[in-house]
């Protein structure tokens, strides 16, 4: 019998730290699930360390090596390879509580139907603590747009996708010769249609390495202006308050200055927003292309 839920694992040279998420999904009190690793490209033991966990047979593997693409392009390959209901991304530095998968397939089975996208839960430290702040108890069902906007909730949050309508949204753009698309365009995309049923339960346990994204989002801006231009385009399209929407035409600006692009204003989806967070844009602009500082706070 198919289970219920896919934990997908993008991974790059990580060997070192994927015995945490290992270790988590071996200690579920629910099995209903399968864990999908996408080896990114990786030249470490990756695969031979997989390879052993397979021969243990304890916990269900399915194991998918590419060409290094970047954080989107192995989230492109998990969406084409997953064939259960649900899926949820556990990251590679991290891991999920011992009763997390439970929760999932039972939260899903009482509340879940096809008006709603999945389920958005509470990602905490190692020590326990919640990142950013909890979800409003009175909530039962929002849209993440509305979750940050509207309900100002903060933090990154854990959230579990219908297969279908992650695989029925566009790919990520893969741009030669870089690695990094933002992964919420397609949590944009899904949020024009349906909310997110919210469960305020810690779904997984994260960990922010000197050598992840998070902290380093002002390398990924000079590395993949592209990718980042074409995520902005699409947020200001759809951007819920007009105080995004500027913070997006800023970010449109620079990212275009970025690759050279002078038509940014020609081509832009929200013209006057524009031209207003022009001079933000080009200021911004400077101060990534010159800064030392890896992330803004």
């Amino acid at each position: 019998m198919k289970p219920t839920l896919t934990v997908f694992t993008p991974t790059f040279n990580r060997a070192y730290t994927l015995h945490l998420g290992y270790e988590s999904l071996k200690r579920q009190t629910f099995k209903d699930f399968v864990w999908l690793i996408i080896d990114d490209g990786s030249t470490d033991d990756t695969r031979e360390l997989v390879e052993n966990w397979i021969k243990e047979k304890i916990v269900p593997i399915r194991y998918h090596y590419q060409d290094n693409l970047g954080m989107h392009g192995a989230h492109n390959a998990a969406y084409e390879l997953i064939d259960t209901e649900l899926n949820v991304c556990i990251d590679s530095d991290d891991y999920m509580p011992d009763q997390a998968v439970e929760k999932i397939v039972n939260f899903w089975s009482k509340y879940g139907d096809a008006n709603v996208a999945g389920i958005v839960g509470l990602d905490a430290n190692q020590a326990g603590q919640i990142i950013g702040t909890e979800i409003p108890e009175s909530l039962e069902k929002s849209t993440l747009s509305d979750l940050y906007g509207k309900y100002k909730v903060k933090g990154d949050k854990k959230l579990v996708y219908r297969t279908d309508l992650i695989k029925n949204t566009p790919p990520y753009p893969i741009f030669p010769g870089e690695k990094y698309c933002p992964l919420s365009y397609k949590y944009i995309l899904i949020d024009q249609g349906y909310p997110l049923l919210v469960m305020n339960e810690v779904l997984c346990h994260v960990e922010y390495l000197e050598d992840g994204s998070s902290l380093n989002m002002i390398n990924q801006y000079k590395r993949n202006p592209r990718g980042f231009l074409f995520f902005r385009k699409v947020a200001m399209e759809y951007s819920p308050t007009l105080k995004d929407l500027l913070r997006e035409s800023i970010h449109y600006v620079s990212s275009n200055m970025m690759v050279k692009n002078y038509r940014f204003l020609i081509e832009t989806p929200r013209f006057f927003p524009t031209l207003l967070a022009t001079p933000f844009g080009i200021a911004l602009f400077l101060y990534i292309k010159n800064t030392k500082v890896k992330a803004l706070k």
